[in-house]
This record gives C-alpha cells, structure tokens and sequence, in this order.
C-alpha cells in the first residue's frame, strides 16, 4: 500500500495541483473554435518555438507555453524549459487565466493565493511560484489558451515586459489564423487535385471510346462514296464531306482534351539537355510542313537544358496556331531566343490573321477563342493556347502576345533554366 500511494504521488507530481476552475459560461462554443483551428497534437513548430524562447527571454522566466485548453487537458503547442507534452485540465493554471479573456492573470506567488496554495505546484520537476499568462483569443473573442511563463521564484514583470508578452500572444493568434487558412488552401487543393485526376481519367475513356467510332464514320464515309460513285450528285458529296470534315474536327478537339489534361504528365519528364533547332526540326517534320512556308530558326542553335518534352508541346501547339490562323500565301514565321542566368526567353513571330484587340486579355482562357476560322474554315475550340499557358507556368515561366489585325502576332515565352 505504501508503495502505491508513492507511484500515485509521483504522477501527481508531474502535473500542477490546485483548486479545479469553473468553465467558461461559452465552453462549447470555444472548444468548437478550438478545434476547428486543426492545430491540437500537431508537430512542433519553429515559428511558435521561436515565440516562446523570445518569451522566456524578455521576462527571464524558466519556463514559457503556448497552452491551448482543451475539453479534459492543457496541451502545448510550443515548450521552452520543459519537456512534458500536455497536463489534465483540472491541474492547469490557463484554465484559470482564459476565465477572464480581457485580462493576463499574473500570479506573483502561487503560494500565498488561496487558489493554488493547496499543495506545491509543479511542472515535471520544476516548482510553478510565479505564473503569468496572457489569454490567446481569437477574432471571435474565444479564448482558446495562453501563452504564458512560470518560474521557481516569486517575481513580478515591468510594463514593458507585460506589453512585449501581451503583443508576442497576439502574434501566436495570428499564426493560428494563418496555420488554419494553409489547412483550408491544402484541403482544397488536394480536393481540386482528385478532381482534376477524375477528370484526366474521365478524358483518357472518352477520348478511347469515342476515336474508334469517329475513325469508323470518316472510313465509312469514304467507302460509301467508293461504292455509290457517279450514283451521288454534288449536293450528296458535299454532304458526305461535310461528315467527313466534321468527323475530324470532332477528332482534334478530342485530342485537344486529351492533351490538356495529360499535359501534366509531361511534366514529370527530367530536364535534358539539347540543341534548340533540332527539336525545332522535329516539330516541323511532325507538322509536315509544305514548301509555300517560310519558317526561320534561331540562327545560334542555342543548347537548352530543360524538360524537353514540354517545350516540345508548347511549339508544337504555338507553330501550329501560327499555320493554321494565317490567310497569306506565303507563310512566314520566326522563332528568336535569349537567355539570362535564370530563364530561357522565346518569341514566335508570324505574319497570320493576327487576334482581335478585345480577345488579347482571353486568349489564354480555357474554351475561350478568338471567334475567328482557320485557313480551313474551322474554328478553335479554346483548349490549346489555355494549354500552352499551362505548361509554362508550371515550367516557371510566363507567356503573352502582342498582335496587329491582318499583319502579324508574336507569342513570347519564357521558362526556368533546367
């Protein structure tokens, strides 16, 4: 029996003793507030480490918290002078201070206020005689703890030592609100990252699932006027036209979706390094392009070292614009390059239809076209340039355009330096 009721001490004496304190007339709705911060149990932090050694610091205390009051305990953001992790409620000095949220509750000697001097108030090893705790409220007015110092001695703080420890608790506040908004931001975006995944899945099968039937129309198409020949007049072949180039525009938007959400995958891809013209070359080859075009490359050839992947797909969509948005018969277009020690620059010139005036600030915009028709007649579908836009920024860089109706436009481009 003697042996228990010494064990039972020693865990007694670990924690602080005193008169257990009345709760809060709004203790439901603090402990909402509480709670909804997400910040009970969560890792040290150096930003609130930091708040409670400068405390320590300015009142040359031991000891300094960042006690937040929970429904049965204290648990302790931020420590400093002590190792221990959280104490009961009903043993816990800051349930007293958040009792009056407008006051600190300074306690020059616990042992002479009849509310602790029951017993000899500990913290782990060290006797609490002097307490001093400002309450952390929030914009609400809900106390949710304190940031507070003790010592083994009994003392008293200045003015300046008092107003120095009340503005380093609204700083506590402050973070707690700033913590909460980066829980909310991460939420979110990890709620538009499985969206966006949904949706990359979800273009994957309907790009899979609608190819073939497309690829069986435009065949079908083409066999039905093989077989009926002079049997069709000329308003029946221009119908069997009209589905045919429908079919393929039908077929390049889908591929449009695709590569906007699959752009992500490129990415990935590690920077490499290469010779600028050569991939170039390989776009132009891709393109098949025809001899009444005039294309000029960077005459340095520059080495690049970046994800060659993605920018591959950004001049592959931007060369292919300057085609398919121009009305002269000899297609000219320029591609320049610079660079400094951060970024690679590039500007494609070309002297197509050029994009209205009110279209420049929505040109990027995803489904957002410039509501003209290619040399084909066709119209965009919005997807391309507000992939383009994307790929940039995620490479680091920035993207715009400059254009004069019916004379030319130049898109310029940069990205981070692989």
């Amino acid at each position: 029996m003697l042996i228990l009721l010494r064990i039972v001490r020693t865990q007694i004496n670990s924690t602080i003793r005193m008169i257990s304190p009345a709760l809060p007339i709004n203790e439901n709705f603090r402990l909402e507030a509480l709670r909804a911060l997400d910040i009970l149990d969560t890792e040290t932090e150096k930003e609130f480490d930091e708040i409670t050694a400068l405390a320590n610091f300015i009142c040359d205390t031991e000891v300094a918290l960042i006690s937040l009051v929970d429904r049965d305990r204290q648990w302790f953001k931020s420590k400093n002078g002590v190792e221990i992790c959280e104490t009961p409620r009903n043993n816990s000095l800051c349930s007293h201070a958040i009792l009056n949220p407008e006051q600190p509750l300074i306690v020059k000697d616990t042992r002479k206020d009849e509310r602790f001097n029951k017993d000899v108030i500990r913290l782990e090893d060290k006797p609490v005689i002097f307490y001093a705790g400002i309450p952390l409220v929030d914009k609400n007015g809900f106390a949710l703890g304190t940031l507070c110092v003790m010592d083994c001695e009994p003392r008293e703080l200045s003015q300046k030592q008092l107003e120095s420890l009340n503005s380093l608790a609204k700083q506590v506040t402050i973070l707690f609100e700033l913590n909460k908004k980066n829980n909310d931001l991460e939420k979110v975006q990890q709620k538009l990252k499985k969206r966006n995944e949904s949706l990359r899945e979800f273009a994957r099968v309907i790009s899979h699932d609608l190819k073939m039937p497309l690829a069986n129309i435009i065949t079908t198409t083409d066999l039905l006027k093989l077989l009926l020949g002079k049997k069709l007049d000329k308003e029946s072949m221009e119908y069997f036209e009209y589905i045919k180039t429908s079919s393929f525009s039908m077929s390049s938007y889908i591929n449009d979706v695709l590569d906007h959400y699959e752009s992500e995958n490129l990415l990935k891809n590690k920077p490499e390094e290469f010779e600028l013209n050569v991939l170039l070359q390989e776009i132009v080859d891709l393109l098949s392009i025809k001899p009444d075009f005039n294309i000029t490359f960077p005459e340095n050839n520059p080495l690049i070292q970046c994800n060659k992947s993605a920018l591959k797909q950004i001049f592959f969509n931007l060369i292919g614009n300057s085609i398919k948005y121009n009305d002269k018969d000899q297609i000219i277009i320029s591609i320049e390059t610079s660079q400094d020690d951060k970024y690679y620059y590039f500007r494609i010139t070309d002297n197509g239809m050029g994009i209205p005036n009110d279209k420049i600030e929505t040109i990027f915009d995803l489904f957002t076209t410039a509501g003209i028709a290619d040399r084909s007649g066709n119209k965009g579908n919005g997807i391309g340039l507000s992939t383009v836009k994307k790929i940039v920024e995620k490479l680091g860089g920035t993207i715009g355009v400059t254009s004069e109706e019916k004379i030319q436009t130049t898109f310029h481009f940069s990205i981070k330096r692989g």
